[in-house]
């Protein structure tokens, strides 16, 4: 149907037809609010793609379409980030541009636009984020060529632009950590926070979702099986990142005293509620305030992680109880993150077999020696 003036609201426009959904069904869809009868018209087109997945579709309405599907199989705090990223990082460049007319030339342009921008005056974006980002837009075109029959993803002739990894992992070590700690300890909710991330390498978003509930004193664990965050001022509780992420920590005495100390202090505690009630915001303050009172270096909250990653390789503990304390799915991702940890261990090996082999005073002899032709 045409589009035409909004006998309620004059000055705008409005456009009203039928089409057919994904069930076969005849549905009947109008929508004001347009100040040009061109915009209406457009509006109906890129509509009518979107219920067919028409791949002339623009880029901005495929991202719609596909975040709208993968709404129902990531956490919110995934999906959000992926909008963020879309919307900020990806529609402003290509978004008007149709789907199956995007080319590996578009992608190297957007890539070389994004690695030459400042984030801020004179800081460029890390390599890391870089990654992450092109990683977005691989991913929007794969599932536009495995579902919607793109015949085939520019990204992947274009390249790839950043880095994986960051080149240098950041962590404190023990002595470094006890020097932040008393920089806040002034603040019980802080020095205790501190105290679970360095000494159970949690994430961020699974020690504010602890609950009351989640701590056994008498048995020395937390449980840890939900995640929070802050979404569009909303407080949101989610699974864990991974299935392996559900686990149980156990606690040395120290700070199962310490922890007791804190929850005594909390008033009328409920066991549903959090026993640390702030945001990812409050933490970051604290680290800056911290470390600039102990004059230690700044690291990000998730390198507190890493520190106590790099504590339990320091004591000697396996890559498969390190990953299972961590809540990693697999122990290969423990020894891919923290490999550059590991070497120095090697000569410890060496000098224990070393030692094993003296201690028996002489090398073993075969007694029936193969004879060589």
């Amino acid at each position: 149907m045409p589009a035409n003036k909004d006998p309620d609201t004059p000055g705008k426009w409005l456009c009203q037809f039928y089409f057919t959904d994904w069930t076969g069904a005849r549905k009947k869809k109008k929508k004001r609010g347009f100040d040009t009868k061109r915009e209406a018209l457009e509006w109906e087109r890129e509509f009518l793609k979107h219920q067919r997945a028409d791949m002339s579709m623009k880029l901005s309405a495929f991202v719609d379409l596909y975040l709208e599907d993968m709404g129902h199989r990531l956490r919110a705090s995934t999906l959000e980030n992926k909008r963020f990223i879309y919307n900020l990082k990806i529609k402003p460049y290509l978004g008007e541009k149709p789907m199956n007319l995007v080319t590996s030339p578009d992608v190297r342009k957007w890539q070389n636009e994004l690695m030459a921008a400042e984030h801020q005056e004179g800081k460029k974006y890390s390599p890391t984020y870089l990654k992450t980002v092109n990683n977005q837009l691989t991913a929007l075109f794969n599932y536009a060529v495995k579902y919607y029959g793109l015949r085939e993803n520019p990204c992947h002739k274009a390249g790839s632009m950043g880095k994986k990894n960051a080149e240098e992992m950041q962590f404190w070590t023990t002595e470094e950590y006890k020097k932040f700690r008393e920089a806040v300890k002034d603040k019980p909710r802080s020095y205790m926070a501190f105290q679970l991330l360095y000494y159970t390498g949690m994430r961020i978003g699974e020690l504010m979702a602890l609950t009351k509930a989640d701590v056994d004193l008498d048995a020395g664990t937390v449980t840890v099986s939900k995640s929070y965050n802050r979404l569009n001022g909303a407080d949101v509780i989610s699974p864990p990142k991974t299935p392996k992420s559900n686990r149980v920590i156990a606690l040395p005495d120290f700070l199962c005293d310490e922890l007791r100390a804190y929850l005594a202090q909390l008033y009328d505690l409920q066991k549903s509620d959090r026993i640390f009630p702030f945001t990812k915001y409050f933490l970051e303050h604290e680290m800056k305030r911290g470390c600039k009172v102990s004059g230690v270096k700044k690291i990000r909250l998730h390198d507190l992680r890493h520190s106590h990653a790099s504590l339990l390789i320091e004591l000697g503990f396996s890559p498969l109880l390190i990953a299972e304390r961590l809540g990693h799915e697999k122990v290969e991702t423990t020894l891919n993150t923290y490999s550059h940890l590991w070497p120095h261990k090697q000569d410890e090996v060496v000098a224990k077999l070393q030692g094993i082999e003296l201690l028996g005073g002489s090398t073993m002899v075969l007694k029936n020696p193969v004879k060589q032709n």
